[in-house]
């Protein structure tokens, strides 16, 4: 199939075209390189920078693309409160313009890269695809809008839509890993410690009604989440949209994953209390039953363990490389 994989430049993007390519699919990336990385593009794809706005009409003719998996977006929940004006036309104004490119081309097939953040606050855990859509800031409510966007595109033009909403992405696969500026994620920001980038790791609050007192949260492996893109792929039906929640099923506390990464990196990583953070809930864990029933696909790398490994072993070997360089 010829595919267009938007924001494929960046880290869970490019490894999802990296399985794509491997899967014997005809790869475009288009990624403006604001935030992706030009190396990060898997060889075998063909690579066009530049907006959507701007460039994805004229490679969806020029490739006849058949199938779009759409991962470029900001991202960072902060700079969406600060700045929402951004986050409505960066996210909802860009993929309103794919959706529309789509619909002239005749590209049939999209799946989207959406988020737990549509849920907000939720009222039980796990968290399932039915709970109510309350996103706790414009970050979250610009995905559940482009969400709605699909659904009518789907009913209106025809088009098959797949929303797969992750909790927490980490891990590495085939030399691609995450590298954010700046970065937001608690893994890298535990493993830059190691890396004795930063001094210490916060905490933010030790008050929860969790076992230790700290968050909980669904970490999943970016070559599980990826496997589940290409099984989405498959599973797009004309007329419909589709969603799933994407995780392992199981919640571990911040302080579960800083002492994981003591124990692969061999480094004490000083760990400072802070203060909660505002709308920060005690636990987010995902219900992927519905992945699994409707999709095939089950975690094959659930283990904490593996996870912060295949981080540590890309971000060492970064670090290497660039320190090699000068």
């Amino acid at each position: 199939m010829r595919v267009l994989v938007t924001g494929g430049a960046g880290y869970i993007g490019s490894v999802v075209a990296a399985q794509l390519i491997e899967a014997g699919h005809e790869v475009s990336v288009l990624d403006d390189l604001s935030t992706g990385h030009r190396e990060s593009v898997p060889e075998g794809c063909r690579f066009v920078e530049g907006g959507i706005r701007e460039r994805a009409a004229e490679v969806l003719a020029d490739d006849d693309i058949e199938a779009v998996l759409h991962f470029a977006a900001r991202s960072v929940v902060p700079e969406s409160v600060s700045h929402p004006e951004r986050y409505w036309d960066g996210n909802v104004g860009c993929t309103l313009a794919l959706l529309d490119a789509m619909r002239v081309h005749g590209t049939g097939r999209i799946v989207f890269s959406s988020t737990a953040a549509v849920y907000g606050e939720p009222e039980s855990s796990p968290i399932p695809e039915d709970a109510a859509v309350r996103p706790g800031n414009p970050y979250g409510a610009t995905k559940a809008a482009i969400d709605t966007a699909l659904t009518e595109f789907a009913r209106l033009h025809g088009i098959g839509a797949v929303s797969l909403r992750y909790f927490n992405v980490a891990g590495a696969y085939a030399g691609l890993g995450e590298r954010h500026t700046p970065e937001t994620h608690l893994i890298p920001i535990v493993l830059q410690v190691a890396l004795g980038l930063r001094e210490s790791v916060s905490v933010y609050g030790e008050d929860y009604p969790t076992d230790d007192g700290t968050c909980v949260r669904d970490y999943i492996h970016v070559a599980d989440l990826a496997e589940a893109h290409l099984l989405a792929l498959g599973s797009c039906r004309p007329g419909e949209h589709r969603v799933f929640n994407l995780g392992n099923g199981t919640g571990f506390t911040v302080r579960q994953v800083i002492d994981v990464c003591r124990e692969v990196t061999g480094h004490p990583i000083p760990a400072v209390a802070a203060d909660r953070r505002p709308g920060d809930p005690a636990v987010l864990v995902a219900s992927s039953r519905s992945a699994q029933r409707d999709l095939g696909w089950t975690p094959q790398r659930p283990e904490l363990r593996r996870i912060v490994a295949d981080a540590w072993d890309f971000h060492t070997s970064t670090r290497a490389a660039e320190t090699a360089a000068g």
